[in-house]
């Protein structure tokens, strides 16, 4: 919109003026950091029901501790790395122990507090470690686990922020990743095979059925994670806007294309339609549908989630032929659906909707550019686990012994049992 006709002076203070805060921005932004946070709970309630009854609380834990671990790391170095001024590759320590960050409107969201766009940001962060959980359940030892996800947020995890959103290369590339389909879910799911080949496999994995003990639980965590995605996406716009309107709706349908797509393989394979696999379908609906959740149109929307259930379910369905034990199929969740919801970000953005260029705008090139961020993300993912977790594992060993493996984590780890079944009790006796 053109200005008025303005004598210079005036002109240049309007064009100076600094933009306020908006209460109904900063309403939106609080509560959606609310529902993202809820999503860490929600995760530790998906993976839970889907490993054995006597591991239940240190998966649970594996989440919940991510939120007290990952929320300090990020609060006091994660954030500065990310988003303070820098290199293309890493962002400086302007804005290490929170130093400048304040009431003030953030740089990037000058409409909301600078305060209150670190604490959402740092919200996607806390996730994104616990998600790798999902590959190591049932064998990890805690205190190794709860050293990785610390380093693995600063080291990893931040700088490949700041390459995205934070000012890095592969934003001023001209990537695409309205709210971490790169950053947080191929990210992790390359984490996560790592951590799974160097960790190991379990004890019993190939050998015996290793059946989910609770899945009403799965689907309880299912739920909730996609109430709190629409704090993910719909957040992602940084305002009470249009834009954070269309990933809203957009992260309800997607999802729901998934979850009929997921229905229809599983009966044409002959299987019966398991609610396990709806619970994973319509997270992965929620995955493919971040990264494009305010650049397309809902019925592209609706495609996008049809077409990204068909390689994650297929890779789920290979994966349970080979020896990684991918435990909780986090790559073919979070790093095939992020992969795929990527690369059809580009394929579908539109001007139209969210002011990014596709295809349908002549801009064929932003495909490459997004499979440049793919590739990018997942090798620098995949080099940096494998190094912190071999450090760690020259220092203390990352498994517990087989015996314990066998007792169960809850007792063996935390002292607890996450049904009262006696077996604690015969441990003391």
């Amino acid at each position: 919109m053109a200005l008025p006709a303005l004598p210079a002076l005036t002109l240049l203070a309007v064009q100076a003026a600094p933009v306020e805060l908006s209460g109904a921005d900063t309403a939106w932004v609080l509560m959606s950091t609310a529902l993202v946070l809820l999503m860490t709970p929600a995760l530790g309630f998906f993976y839970g029901g889907l490993v054995r009854s006597k591991n239940i609380l240190n998966t649970l834990m594996m989440c919940f501790a991510s939120l007290g671990v990952v929320g300090i790391t990020w609060a006091l170095l994660g954030y500065s790395l990310a988003f303070a001024d820098g290199s293309p590759w890493i962002g400086g320590l302007g804005f290490a122990f929170l130093n400048g960050v304040g009431l003030e409107g953030a740089p990037l969201a000058p409409s909301i507090p600078h305060l209150l766009f670190m604490a959402f940001q740092g919200t996607f962060a806390i996730i994104t470690a616990a998600l790798i959980s999902g590959a190591v359940v049932e064998r990890m030892r805690f205190g190794p686990y709860l050293a990785f996800i610390a380093l693995w947020s600063v080291v990893v995890y931040a700088p490949i922020t700041h390459w995205v959103w934070g000012g890095g290369w592969l934003g001023s590339l001209g990537a695409l990743d309205f709210a971490g389909g790169t950053v947080v879910h191929v990210n992790a799911g390359i984490a996560a095979v790592v951590a799974a080949l160097v960790v190991g496999a379990r004890q019993d994995y190939g050998r015996k059925a290793l059946p989910p003990h609770n899945v009403p639980l799965v689907l309880l965590g299912a739920g909730l994670l996609w109430f709190g995605w629409f704090g993910f996406n719909g957040g992602s716009a940084l305002g009470a806007n249009a834009t954070a309107a269309l990933a809203f709706v957009n992260t309800m349908l997607a999802p729901a294309a998934t979850l009929v797509m997921w229905m229809l393989l599983d009966a044409m394979r002959g299987n019966k339609i398991t609610a396990v696999g709806a619970a994973t379908g319509i997270v992965v609906g929620l995955v493919a549908v971040t990264p494009a959740a305010g650049f397309i149109g809902p019925m592209a929307a609706i495609a996008l989630g049809g077409i990204a259930a068909i390689p994650s379910y297929f890779i789920i369905v290979y994966r349970t032929r080979t020896r990684l034990d991918d435990s909780l199929d986090v790559f073919a969740a979070h790093g095939t659906g992020g992969a795929v919801g990527a690369i059809l970000t580009g394929v579908f953005a539109s001007a139209v909707w969210g002011g990014a260029a596709g295809p349908v705008d002549g801009n064929v090139g932003i495909i490459l550019t997004q499979v440049i961020a793919i590739a990018g993300a997942a090798l620098y993912s995949a080099v940096g686990t494998f190094v912190l977790l071999k450090v760690i594992g020259a220092v203390v060993q990352l498994r517990r012994p087989v015996a314990e493996e066998g007792i169960g984590l809850d007792v063996v780890l935390h002292g607890e049992e996450g049904y009262r079944t006696g077996e604690m009790d015969e441990q003391v006796a």
